[in-house]
């Protein structure tokens, strides 16, 4: 069976098209790694510093819109209780008087799960499918609680930092899977968010999947489908190392790798730096309890997105590499930017 995932144009009516094609191209899709925004192996426990590194540095980028522009004073949009400094009336009082938001809000973010949801999902077996048994039922529904729970931190973060941010999760949006690729993708509410200045925030979640009843959809193949369909100048994947390593980055010799390139067959090869083994492979550690594939899936969905002529730019976040990265500013000073580029052949 073909997959319908690999179609740039699946799951799209005229409407949202002529949305897409009326408005400005689609600048970045960031990933928020969860290993980046998390602490992986304490359950539900996120890096606070990191996010908010994160969405200070989005902050930043969609401020300057690529430029070096000073960042405007923030005005947050969280007005839930125990927010930080300001009253709820005088962030209000001070946004009643600002007459424009002045970012570039043409982002769309994907975070990971990281210490969220991963450990529900793999002791219940969601990812392996077979909703009628009581235990991946209810691993489902801990599964979704779980995501939701951060995607929901994730979103205040952002607000905190005046990004006008709303979440979205993949399952409550209809999106389903046939034999784990994806077989439904409703983008029409992400397209009309961008349209009316939002920035969407997704994220891995448990769906439905017309074959074996449910499994998870990761966050690396969500940006893919959506890097097919809003075609961004470029996509950023933010982790918790520098970026792409021939072996495990905890092995003293790893090598961290400077510059991929796919051709047109989609094929990866390394070119920077020249490694003695000459071979395209990198050595991939998964955690236990991770069932959406780890790096190696990291890097197969980079690929294909490459394969269309972006560029994805992989970096450690809250670096100076991670903000050049967030605005785009990769290929002027290539050689002084420490990461991975992947890039099309052509």
């Amino acid at each position: 069976m073909e997959d319908e995932s690999n179609k740039p144009n699946s799951s799209i009516s005229p409407l949202d098209r002529a949305l897409i094609e009326g408005r400005q191209p689609l600048r970045c899709i960031v990933k928020l790694g969860g290993a980046a925004i998390t602490r992986k192996n304490e359950l539900e426990s996120i890096d606070e510093e990191s996010l908010r590194s994160a969405c200070a540095q989005l902050r930043e980028a969609m401020g300057s819109s690529g430029g070096n522009a000073s960042p405007a004073k923030v005005l947050g949009m969280d007005w839930s209780r125990g927010t930080g400094e300001l009253t709820v009336s005088s962030a209000i009082d001070e946004l009643r008087e600002h007459l424009g938001m002045d970012l570039g809000n043409n982002f769309i973010v994907v975070h990971g799960a990281g210490s969220f949801g991963h450990f529900q999902a793999s002791r219940s077996g969601v990812h392996k499918g077979g909703l009628h048994l009581p235990l991946v039922k209810a691993g489902f529904v801990a599964t979704r609680i779980s995501v939701t729970s951060l995607n929901l931190e994730i979103v205040r973060a952002l607000a905190r930092e005046g990004i006008p941010s709303v979440g979205m999760s993949p399952f409550a949006c209809g999106w389903s899977t046939q034999q784990r690729n994806i077989a439904s993708a409703d983008a029409s509410q992400i397209i009309h968010s961008l349209h009316a200045g939002f920035v969407p925030v997704l994220h891995g979640d448990a769906v439905l999947d017309h074959l074996q009843d449910c499994t998870i959809l990761s966050g690396d193949v969500i940006i893919r489908h959506l890097a097919q369909l809003l075609l961004p100048k470029y996509v950023v994947f933010l982790t918790d190392v520098l970026g792409v390593y021939d072996r495990p980055p905890t092995d003293l010799n790893a090598v961290l790798i400077r510059e991929i390139v796919v051709d047109e067959d989609g094929n990866w090869s390394i070119v920077r730096p020249a490694l003695t083994h000459n071979s395209k492979k990198v050595a991939i550690t998964v955690a236990a309890h991770d069932t959406t594939g780890g790096m190696e899936t990291k890097i197969s969905e980079a690929a294909m997105i490459a394969k269309l002529g972006i560029d994805v730019y992989i970096a450690k976040v809250g670096t100076e590499y991670s903000l050049r990265a967030l605005k785009g500013q990769v290929r002027e000073n290539p050689e002084d930017w420490l990461g991975t580029i992947i890039r099309s052949s052509k």
